[in-house]
């Protein structure tokens, strides 16, 4: 991805819909979308009904695409570290560590936890500088379910609204 990125990184950088694209071919296969919308609603995942966890699980990959596709455009291979990891052959979980440097020099944490699965291992939450995107987007949207409902939540989530607990620090 970082590649096609560097090929032609003006034509990216004005058009995220092409950025999206390429998410979509090399990242998503890899992303476990149904389980972390599961993890995200927790308990309200079993009273769902089948099509609103449809609905849910492709608002919510559209949510993280839209709010955070597009800083990828800047992004560039020579600014992530990605630390050696050893994982037992039966290991149901692993973690895959990496550090990404900012254009100011600064070093952010960057995890992704991984689970096997039967297309291979796929990951279901990223945990940037200590801030889990599952828990901060199942604190979020957890009052507004109680309150409102799921299906005010999958709407919120189809406006492209970005949770406020993003940037607070995971509990």
């Amino acid at each position: 991805m970082l590649s096609e990125l560097d090929k032609d990184r003006a034509v990216y950088q004005k058009d995220p819909a092409k950025v999206n694209a390429l998410v979509n071919k090399y990242l998503l296969p890899h992303f476990d979308s149904e389980f972390s919308a599961q993890l995200v609603l927790g308990q309200y995942w079993r009273t769902a009904t089948a099509e609103q966890r449809k609905r849910f699980i492709d608002a919510f990959y559209k949510s993280l695409l839209n709010n955070y596709g597009a800083a990828l455009s800047d992004f560039t291979a020579d600014r992530l570290k990605i630390f050696p990891t050893t994982v037992d052959a039966n290991a149901p979980r692993a973690t895959v560590r990496t550090e990404v440097k900012r254009s100011s020099g600064d070093r952010v944490a960057v995890n992704y936890y991984m689970r096997r699965t039967a297309e291979g291992w796929k990951a279901w939450d990223v945990v940037i500088d200590g801030i889990s995107y599952v828990n901060s987007y199942r604190e979020d949207f957890k009052p507004q379910i109680e309150s409102q409902g799921l299906d005010a939540v999958i709407k919120r989530l189809d406006a492209g609204e970005t949770p406020s607990s993003i940037g607070k620090p995971a509990k």
